[in-house]
């Protein structure tokens, strides 16, 4: 691991124009997996639809410019980071036990970076997000909490016990799961037969051998709208199951450091290591990420949360849930000393300078 966290960070004398990075990405992907064409047109009417529709989708253009315009917080010490870390990159599942567990969702985009790029991309987030709050007090939440995770060495949101308040935001949007299983069966079958190894993929998690299941077309996230993306529902023992395979690859820090070759997906590596209650139905095969998927194991939406949500207590969780994910390759003390050091306000700081770029680049992609 300690030479993989030594991966330099690109510094790039003259950075092309987000359309030029946007075709130069996308060629690179189509390299390396097959694209849903269909699907990746959404992305770019998505992506001219607002902000921080435009942040998620764009987190190629994030890792080309993040070190150009943060040098100071790009010297801070690497971990193994989430890299496209945002306010909806949170959700639920359920550990071995059963219990409801709320953290970090994907982790699509993982890779050796400076520890600041996550809180620096999650503070940005906040400003571009419609969150309601004041962005300062908001940044200065997940500054804590960071901190705070630091100090106790990390812990995981087991949802029964300890966190009632973010257990009510978390589950608000449990009442009615009816409707989530109506909207997966609504959807139509996939066209074509899915690749042989997604379908091996999918039938490893399935509760015993010899379902019999359809394989449905699901459009969902921004960063990897475009890829191929298989869920197979089933009825099993009296109520609805499904999985869902996701086509992956490295991330797209290592197209921004322009690095050759096929490089390591780091999904299973942060699951492992993270300090975590880990999903078990959530697992690497291949090329494929696969999982569950039900009305408690999914990604949480911002228009999800209740209108009378504790922003600053949700914002303070996901900064410790940040430092979870960072302590699977660092030591506290070695995060701790160099977030002391840095200055006051220095993530407020950050965050506009990279709220400004991404806006910059929206006005020029729209």
């Amino acid at each position: 691991m300690k030479s993989a966290l030594a991966v330099a960070i690109p510094t790039l004398p003259r950075v092309m124009k987000i359309v030029k990075a946007t075709e130069k990405y996308e060629a690179w992907l189509r390299r390396r997996l097959r694209i849903v064409e269909p699907d990746l047109a959404l992305k770019h009417e998505q992506m001219r639809s607002a902000p921080f529709p435009f942040l998620r989708a764009t987190y190629y253009r994030w890792a080309q410019i993040w070190a150009e315009k943060c040098p100071e917080a790009a010297a801070a010490p690497k971990v193994l980071a989430v890299g496209d870390l945002h306010v909806e990159n949170f959700g639920t599942w359920r550990d071995s036990e059963g219990r409801l567990i709320w953290g970090i969702n994907d982790f699509d985009e993982a890779w050796p970076l400076p520890y600041t790029n996550d809180l620096i991309r999650l503070a940005t987030s906040v400003l571009l997000s419609e969150m309601s709050g004041s962005a300062a007090e908001g940044i200065f939440a997940i500054l804590k909490g960071y901190r705070d995770c630091l100090e106790a060495g990390g812990r995981p949101f087991a949802l029964a016990e300890n966190h009632p308040s973010l257990r009510e935001m978390a589950t608000a949007r449990l009442h009615q799961p009816e409707r989530y299983w109506e909207k997966l069966h609504a959807l139509a079958d996939v066209v074509s037969e899915p690749p042989a190894d997604a379908l091996k993929a999918i039938a490893s998690l399935m509760p015993e051998s010899g379902l019999h299941w359809r394989v449905v077309h699901r459009v969902a996230g921004l960063g990897s709208l475009g890829r191929e993306r298989y869920v197979a529902l089933a009825d099993w023992r009296g109520g609805s199951i499904a999985r869902e395979a996701k086509a992956l690859t490295c991330s797209a820090s290592a197209w921004a450091a322009r690095r050759k070759g096929n490089n390591a997906i780091h999904y299973q590596d942060i699951l492992d290591r993270a300090v975590r209650c880990r999903d078990p139905f959530v697992r690497l095969r291949g090329t494929w990420i696969v999982r569950r998927l039900a009305p408690d194991c999914s990604r949480i939406e911002l228009a999800a949360l209740p209108e009378g949500r504790d922003e600053v207590h949700l914002l303070h969780a996901m900064g410790w849930e940040t430092a979870n994910v960072h302590l699977g390759s660092r030591k506290p003390r070695t995060l701790g000393e160099d977030l002391q050091s840095r200055p006051r306000g220095w993530l407020l700081q950050a965050a506009r300078r990279m709220e400004k770029a991404i806006l910059a680049d929206f006005a020029e992609y729209n």
